[in-house]
């Protein structure tokens, strides 16, 4: 192992690049329960949305490893799967066949930019400041949707927004993990 993927030449061991892994695991395994759960909204089987997950995720971070020589684990992201939980009912009338199409070519012509080098010249044309804004606003996406989970936030009678029955079980037990998170960080 150590001559394949040159620990000792990074200043490694063994026994930590097996620790990162697990801690890396560890860290990544949210997103077996999530993306079932943020996907299956849309209709697709959850058993097979959990399966499909491993299986992606376990055979990228493999071909990374082995192909590209990094420690890097590869997985689902969650901005991608909550829009295509979105244009299904919005966009693809109902369909997550036609969303995942739509996913599909999306990735065909991101590759294209790729290969043509566009994507780094947009890229570069966007300014940090957006880039950040942007990284911000995904970031409070996705937390909306876990405080929408928990019960913590639900639709407001007169506004976009109202509170959540504080004295229901998954209200309590989602306020006491964000206080416990804000806690560890």
């Amino acid at each position: 192992m150590d001559e394949l993927f040159h620990v000792s030449e990074r200043k490694s061991t063994i026994g930590t690049e097996l620790r990162a892994g697990l801690t890396t695991f560890l860290a990544m395994a949210y997103i077996i329960a999530v993306n079932p759960a943020v996907l299956s909204g849309a209709g697709i089987d959850a058993g097979a949305l959990a399966c499909a997950t491993c299986l992606g995720a376990g055979i990228m971070t493999i071909c990374m490893g082995i192909f590209a020589n990094r420690p890097l684990a590869c997985a689902s992201g969650l901005g991608i799967n909550a829009m295509i939980a979105g244009i299904t009912t919005t966009m693809c009338g109902g369909d997550w066949h036609v969303a995942m199409s739509v996913i599909f070519l999306e990735g065909i012509v991101i590759l294209l930019l790729v290969l043509c080098g566009l994507r780094e010249a947009i890229m570069d044309a966007i300014p940090v400041v957006l880039r950040h804004a942007i990284s911000v606003g995904l970031g409070l996406f996705i937390a909306m949707i876990g405080l929408c989970d928990a019960g913590i936030i639900t639709a407001g009678a007169g506004t976009l927004v109202g509170l959540g029955d504080i004295t229901s079980p998954t209200f309590i037990v989602g306020i006491i993990s964000i206080v416990v998170t804000v806690a560890l960080a």
